[in-house]
């Protein structure tokens, strides 16, 4: 059977042609799909060239639409909304699903960044429900990658993944610093020196999380094998273990608002100091996915009022 469908047919078109439909004029429908006034103006004038009749007349500066224009809405209406089941079920199908967003999170970023995103997100889309995952980096990538959660919020290094394969959306920027007991009595100030604390006890956190590799590194740098007490699976669980003075850490500084009057961070010496990048990352095939889009517009947002 022969497809007499023009190329210059495409859905994007007539998405453009369906909002202008509503809107009325080409500057509302400009701002309504974020686009420039010309990239609305060229889909509809090459969408009449791929159907092959006029669709509008000229009024003055007003596009005004022809009873074809009517008749071709009442067609698109049915083929876009055909078409968006269609997409529901396939995604079904291969696993994902629509109207619910997986996300995985370190446990440091439940205390305000993930809070505020998903706030975000309720607004920009209230209907979508929200699954919360909580691991370690190396935990939530691998889910990611399993695709079991559709996006994470991570510490990530430079060049860590492939821009063909993720998508990376930068949320801020976290020194790490020397945890100690407020109880503990420092006999030097800072910026501290890992060396002088060579006799000191340690709590790490298991292998696979951003803050553990950080802490590995540095003791590198210091020349010495730290005196590990215990590993814990959180930072909340480190962190009370800090308090209790049952020994010494290094921990991101975002953890500082939570336990300020019970714990002493004290800023590294430059050799050992460390930045965690925290970022939202997706698979970059889903790019188009409307609530990944959500998710990285308002991981933006997040970010702005950071800098601000």
């Amino acid at each position: 059977m022969k497809n007499d469908i023009n190329q210059e047919i495409t859905f994007r078109k007539l998405s453009v042609f369906m909002t202008f439909m509503i809107k009325g004029n080409i500057a509302r429908t400009a701002e309504a799909l974020e686009l420039s006034s010309v990239s609305v103006h060229r889909a509809l004038h090459t969408l009449e060239g791929g159907i092959g009749c006029s669709l509008f007349v000229h009024k003055g500066r007003n596009l005004v639409p022809t009873p074809a224009a009517w008749t071709l809405l009442e067609y698109t209406r049915d083929v876009m909304g055909l078409m968006t089941r269609g997409l529901e079920k396939t995604r079904k199908v291969a696993g994902l699903y629509p109207g619910r967003l997986r996300i995985g999170t370190l446990y440091s970023l439940t205390l305000e960044t993930v809070p505020r995103i998903i706030m975000g997100m309720k607004l920009r889309c209230p209907a979508l429900e929200l699954d919360l995952t909580m691991g370690s980096n190396l935990t939530l990538v691998n889910m990611l990658e399993d695709e079991v959660l559709d996006a994470i919020l991570i510490s990530v290094n430079q060049d860590e993944f492939d821009a063909a394969q993720f998508d990376v959306v930068p949320l801020f920027q976290d020194d790490v610093f020397l945890a100690a007991s407020a109880s503990e009595k420092l006999l030097n100030a800072e910026p501290a020196d890992l060396r002088d604390y060579a006799n000191r006890k340690f709590i790490s956190l298991t292998e696979g999380f951003a803050t553990h590799a950080g802490f590995q590194e540095a003791f590198n740098i210091a020349g010495f094998e730290p005196q590990i007490v215990t590993k814990v699976n959180d930072i909340f669980s480190l962190l009370n273990l800090v308090q209790a003075g049952v020994g010494f850490s290094l921990i991101p500084g975002r953890m500082r608002k939570v336990y300020e009057k019970d714990v002493q961070l004290l800023t590294l010496k430059a050799p050992y100091q460390m930045r965690q990048h925290i970022s939202i990352v997706y698979l970059h095939r889903r790019e188009s996915d409307p609530d990944l889009l959500a998710l990285a517009a308002e991981g933006r947002m997040y970010a702005r009022s950071i800098i601000s």
